[in-house]
């Protein structure tokens, strides 16, 4: 048990630092956008720096095609220590990049390959996290333990966070658009090297070495792919259940930071304290929905998510918009992230039991990244586009009708947690 703990720790601490890395770029693109792309106003920055993010997406699929299919044949850890190595080098490469007056065009096409790098890292990283933590935790408490793959996501966000607070502070607002944001790239890069350390020590799973030494005494098996593709129902409840998670999960925290600044009219340092807070509050919120869906079933807890997604939005975000109290505006969004915390604190450990062993990472994995890439990567351009022409408001609804659509997932689906092929 004790190696088990120290295992999961130890991918635990490799997935915060992915998503550190990951979300730096969000957090800190209000200060760099003016540097990779020409003068305009800050709609129009944030709109190029919001489609680069976006183009970071479209390298999930791939990712999560490619590091799953080698999860599942070389192993969970192989594939794990590969995808950190990809996300240090995109930060390295963004913390290094000259910007728009220095090199030109070159400055916002080195912007676009870091951002692939590391969107391939991240399509690798979900899927076989989720399958590692899934498979290391024991029957009673999956729930709980592969919750903890949004603890370090949300992690991941919080430190982002909070390195921008601190420089916020020790620098002044130009000495953060000139130089400052560059800092905590570097600081990516180098936790980077230290979660590849932690991740060259983690122990394979058993359900990977057993299905491996299964394989040695049978027939050869077709592609990983083919494989999947024997699963049609499995694939579209993984999107189906994405769909609107995905979508109010970037809405609510990563676009909501931009938010409070660019509708709400909050100072950049009171939209980044609150997002702060909000952000911790989920993370305690997931292992105690992990923990719920132990006890009464997955079905439930997302059954709680999809109808308060749907019939919250609309109104949470409005409010949101009009409000200027720092304290109104850390309600609503604490309100938010418990309803979100119904998706996010299971969605990974529903998607390992949906599939078999020899391609649950790829399972996991693919699909998912393809709906992130298509509406969570776009989100938050579609919501300043929105906002540019003048109709924020669509937006709202363009979530709700998302999050209706997995509502109607959830209420269909059998409780993986009765149906679940981990216990194979």
């Amino acid at each position: 048990m004790a190696s088990r703990i120290r295992s999961i720790v130890s991918g635990s601490i490799g997935n915060l630092v992915e998503w550190y890395d990951w979300y730096v770029y969000s957090a800190f693109s209000l200060y760099f956008a003016p540097a990779f792309f020409p003068k305009g106003n800050l709609t129009a920055q944030l709109l190029n720096s919001a489609a680069v993010f976006a183009v970071g997406f479209l390298m999930r699929p791939l990712g999560g095609w490619l590091m799953g299919t080698y999860a599942d044949r070389h192993g969970r850890k192989a594939a794990l220590v590969l995808s950190v190595l990809l996300m240090c080098g995109g930060s390295l490469l963004i913390a290094l990049t000259p910007g728009y007056d220095q090199i030109g065009v070159a400055a916002p096409v080195l912007l676009v390959l870091a951002r692939l790098l590391q969107g391939l890292s991240v399509g690798g990283e979900y899927g076989t996290s989720a399958t590692y933590l899934s498979e290391m935790a024991d029957q009673k408490n999956r729930g709980f333990f592969s919750s903890f793959q949004y603890v370090t996501l949300l992690g991941g966000q919080l430190l982002a966070l909070l390195v921008q607070l601190g420089l916020q502070q020790a620098l002044s607002e130009l000495q953060m658009y000139d130089w400052g944001w560059r800092v905590p790239f570097v600081i990516g890069a180098g936790a980077a090297l230290v979660a590849l350390y932690l991740r060259r020590h983690m122990e394979e799973t058993d359900s990977f070495v057993v299905q491996e030494q299964q394989a040695e005494n049978a027939s050869p098996e077709p592609g990983k792919l083919q494989v999947l593709l024997r699963y049609p129902l499995e694939i579209l409840t993984v999107v189906g259940l994405t769909l609107g998670g995905t979508i109010v999960f970037y809405t609510f925290t990563t676009y909501a930071q931009k938010f409070l600044v660019n509708t709400a009219g909050f100072s950049k340092a009171d939209a980044s304290w609150i997002s702060f807070v909000t952000l911790a509050v989920a993370l305690v919120l997931q292992p105690l929905f992990g923990a719920v869906s132990d006890r009464v079933g997955r079905r439930p807890v997302l059954l709680f998510f999809g109808i308060g997604a749907t019939l919250g939005t609309v109104p949470l975000m409005t409010l949101l918009g009009r409000t200027h109290s720092q304290w109104a505006a850390l309600g609503l969004l604490v309100v938010a992230m418990i309803i979100m915390s119904g998706y996010t604190s299971i969605n990974a450990v529903v998607k390992a039991e949906l599939f078999p062993t020899a391609i649950r990472a790829l399972g996991v994995g693919l699909p998912y990244a393809l709906t992130v890439a298509l509406f969570g990567g776009s989100a938050e351009y579609v919501a300043l586009q929105a906002k540019q022409l003048g109709v924020e408001s669509w937006f709202y609804w363009y979530v709700t009708f998302c999050a209706a659509l997995s509502l109607l997932v959830y209420w269909r689906m059998p409780d993986t947690q009765k149906t679940s092929r981990l216990d194979n």
